[in-house]
């Protein structure tokens, strides 16, 4: 059995570095299910998104902070910028594992504003 924290972050960055089929063939549950409220909760959605979103943003760059892992539960937290030009967002994704794949996905977004009168920052 692989470890689920490696294969949650592998997952993220080929998704994000456009190897969106290769990412879901390697890690993604036949059954998926996800909660992004912008696309049907299947898997053939969230995969025509995150492949149209390849496009728009071919220089999309994931960065991960930290990974937390509880029985089947892993959580990534990140940042994303999709173009150089654009703001930092800082992600939290939550993955649920059957096995090996993941079979269950949600996902937390906020871009990180540029001045914050918090010293800690979001990361």
């Amino acid at each position: 059995m692989r470890n689920k924290k490696d294969s949650a972050v592998s997952f993220l960055q080929q998704v994000s570095s456009g190897k969106v089929h290769v990412a879901y063939t390697e890690y993604v549950h036949p059954e998926f299910r996800h909660h992004n409220p912008y696309f049907r909760g299947d898997r053939a959605s969230l995969l025509e998104g995150m492949l149209e979103s390849g496009i728009e943003f071919p220089d999309k760059v994931f960065t991960p902070v930290r990974t937390l892992e509880e029985g089947e539960f892993v959580v990534v937290h990140g940042s994303v910028r999709l173009k150089s030009n654009m703001p930092e967002i800082a992600l939290v994704h939550i993955f649920r594992f059957e096995g090996d794949l993941i079979i269950e996905e949600w996902e937390v977004a906020q871009e990180v504003p540029g001045e914050t009168p918090n010293d800690h920052g979001m990361f």
